[in-house]
């Protein structure tokens, strides 16, 4: 796929190459997506949006779980020319009415299930947004959708720089941000992608990352599209059927984030689970939040498969650093080296560039770095250098071989008596109890201190803990200094899209 300038030229040279090969396979429904039935669905879908006044360029949204045609909208409204939003089935009220208004989508498509949703937040648009929004309403799972319109030359007239993608980052403060990918953006991400893990058209992803996070666009559905392989996408995660799945389709690679790997590890420890080895999944890779190297080893041991932990971000299509494909070469707390991308440590009170094993800001620079925030030119600016970089808002350090460590965001960075505490250890030395299935600290003010620490607790399933025995148990792994002050027992944490806990809404 070296050749191809856009998601348009590989469809089309999988279509001539590969035509029954499968590009997704569906568990619920049964059904199988090949590459040639794609292209055809592909020209299907531009006949419609043409037929509904969409035109080359205009933004089209979907609201939609995994399925046969989520699939086929997202690759086929960039491979027609089209700009693709797709939207967070999360999102109620007035957050997804904000990202309808402001992105301009002039059509969504959403099933039954969600129509009400979409409804409620469309009547909340301003009067004053252009042309309206038309909805269009379809099964998630249905094969041929737009049949009805006959068939559409894909825009020919498309290139690397074209606009493909606008993907509303989840953030941690304030309004999201759409940021704007090209073609380019996404042809150089998914080619680091296959160039770092050796994909080709044998390999199978089994991913349940839904199709509106940049990891389950990116890396489990545009990577795999570029190698000619296939992905199997589930409607949402389970840990009761996960290794059905992994049975039935012999997936090659699992893709992903350290939540779905802390249940499978609960389930079986708590009912038995299917702890069979699996010698046919060359890898599996994690990403979207660090992955505490105590589950890590747990899941490599338990299931036998090596898990390559990486790091990705809305604004560079979800490529940033990966471990080495080599287990021998990998370690444990880092999301790797850099993966299609040049990067720097800088200092944040000065701008200068770090020696290793100093923390400051993680910056990075690459093909895959977004156009610009869409609309907001002020963001855009404070999120670039006049010289290219972005920056991530992490802060980090680069080791002597080259890996590099995330320690936390500026923003969450708790300042406690003057002393810099980054929030991913304290999380680690609470989910190394036994008791502990997921937690995040954030600073709270402290009349003494400026910051202090609070703790937030989801218990494991049937496990009994309190306050005073993690107390205990902080102070014996992390001293009383990093020990938090206040411990809270919540259901779940607040996360965004991608999986990745928003800290600052703990505070809430």
């Amino acid at each position: 796929m070296t050749d191809a300038a856009t998601l348009r030229d590989v469809l089309l040279l999988h279509e001539a190459a590969q035509p029954t090969a499968a590009l997704l396979l569906s568990p619920e429904s049964d059904r199988i997506l090949t590459y040639g039935q794609f292209a055809k669905e592909a020209r299907q879908l531009s006949a419609r949006l043409n037929a509904l006044g969409i035109h080359a360029g205009d933004h089209v949204g979907f609201l939609l779980h995994n399925g046969y045609q989520t699939t086929t909208i997202f690759l086929g409204t960039m491979a027609a020319g089209y700009v693709v939003t797709p939207l967070n089935l999360l999102s109620q009220g007035a957050a997804l009415a904000y990202v309808l208004e402001h992105s301009n989508v002039r059509v969504v498509f959403t099933s039954a299930h969600y129509e009400q949703q979409l409804r409620d937040a469309i009547s909340q648009l301003s009067p004053q947004h252009p042309d309206g929004i038309q909805l269009v309403v379809i099964e998630s799972d249905a094969a041929e959708a737009h049949a009805g319109f006959g068939e559409r030359a894909l825009d020919a007239a498309i290139n690397g720089s074209t606009p493909a993608l606008l993907m509303y980052t989840s953030g941690t403060t304030g309004k999201p941000k759409g940021a704007l990918l090209t073609h380019s953006n996404l042809l150089h991400a998914g080619r680091s992608v296959c160039d770092w893990h050796s994909l080709t058209e044998n390999d199978r992803v089994l991913s349940s990352l839904p199709l509106y996070h940049i990891n389950g666009q990116c890396i489990a559905t545009v990577a795999p599209f570029v190698s000619g392989g296939s992905i199997v996408a589930p409607h949402k995660f389970s840990a009761r059927m996960w290794w059905s799945w992994v049975e039935r389709y012999q997936p090659t690679w699992l893709n992903m984030v350290p939540t779905i790997i802390a249940y499978l590890l609960n389930d079986a420890a708590a009912n038995a689970g299917d702890t069979r080895q699996w010698p046919n999944i060359r890898f599996a890779r994690s990403a979207s939040a660090p992955l505490p190297p105590e589950q890590h080893r747990a899941f490599e041991k338990l299931f036998g498969i090596g898990v390559i932990e990486a790091m990705g971000m809305t604004e560079c299509a979800s490529v940033v650093f990966c471990n080495p494909q080599n287990a021998s070469d990998r370690k444990y707390g880092t999301p790797g080296l850099p993966c299609g991308v040049d990067t720097r440590v800088v200092s944040t009170e000065t701008g200068a560039t770090l020696e290793d094993n100093v923390t400051g800001e993680l910056q990075l620079r690459g093909d895959n770095v977004m156009l610009g925030y869409y609309n907001a030119p002020d963001k855009t600016a404070e999120a670039m250098t006049n010289d290219g970089w972005l920056r991530t808002g992490d802060l980090g350090y680069r080791d002597a071989g080259g890996f590099y460590f995330v320690t936390g965001r500026i923003k969450e960075l708790i300042i406690k008596g003057g002393e810099n505490i980054a929030p991913r250890e304290i999380d680690e030395a609470l989910l190394s109890h036994p008791a502990v299935l997921e937690a995040a600290v954030v600073g709270i003010s402290d009349a003494n201190y400026g910051q202090d620490i609070l703790a937030a607790i989801v218990l494991k399933p049937g496990v009994a803990c309190d306050e005073k025995a993690l107390r205990e148990h902080c102070l014996r792994v992390l001293g009383r200094y990093k020990t938090p002050k206040t411990f809270r027992f919540v259901d779940d944490l607040p996360k965004g899209p991608s999986g990745k806990v928003q800290r600052l809404k703990l505070l809430d």
